[in-house]
This record gives structure tokens, sequence and C-alpha cells, in this order.
């Protein structure tokens, strides 16, 4: 494994902890400005939104533990397939365990990697 590589994972646990604490600075920082979360429903979400839903609690995550996180990197453009148990209430339902996968892609800026896109599935 390369440096890069755990690089890499260690921002996809970092982006965990900033979604369970709320941290509004830590989330903007690792995520793009040109960031879309698409849901397993299908429906999308800019930046902003993400964030927000984060905030207001539309988006509520209590835990997460990492089962895999595989990375392939390519220049400055890398995929990160992420696979998550995380305790989370969404959309004003109660708390869950999901088996949740998280499907993404990073680009390195100004030498620093941001992701810029996840799909959310289940595994």
């Amino acid at each position: 494994m390369t440096d890069e590589v755990a690089q890499l994972q260690d921002l996809y646990r970092e982006m965990w902890k900033n979604l369970i604490a709320k941290d509004v600075d830590g989330m903007g920082r690792i995520h793009g400005e040109d960031f879309i979360l698409v849901h397993m429903t299908g429906s999308r979400m800019n930046r902003v939104e993400f964030i927000t839903a984060v905030l207001d609690g539309t988006l509520n995550y209590y835990t997460a533990e990492h089962d895999d996180i595989s990375v392939k990197i390519s220049g400055n453009k890398a995929t990160l397939t992420g696979k998550s148990r995380v305790n989370a209430a969404v959309y004003g339902g109660g708390r869950h365990l999901w088996n949740l996968r998280q499907d993404m892609t990073l680009e390195k800026r100004g030498g620093v990697w941001v992701f810029t896109h996840s799909k959310a599935s289940t595994y």
C-alpha cells in the first residue's frame, strides 16, 4: 500500500468523523465545491445541500465502523469504495444500522485531495 492510498483511506475516516461531529469546517475542507452526493433513492445533493442537511439534522450520523476502504489512484484522480456499518437517522426516520457502501471520486487540487462525487448504496 502506498502512502497516498493510506492518506485517502484516512480522509474517508476523517469524513465520517466530520459528519458525526457535524463539523462544518471539516466537511467543507474535504468536499470539493462541486461535490455531488447521490442517495440510495437516486436523489442528488450538491455540497451546500449536503452539509446543510447534516447540520440541520435531516441527515444524522452517530457511528461508523469501516469494513473495507479500497482506493485506486490515477494521477490527480482517484476512486474510493468505502464499506461501513453506519448508525444513522435520516429524513425524520429512526436510528438504524446501515451497511453503507460509498462509491466516491476524489481529485487532487492544489496538492490537496477532495471528494468530488459519492454514490450511496448498501452491501
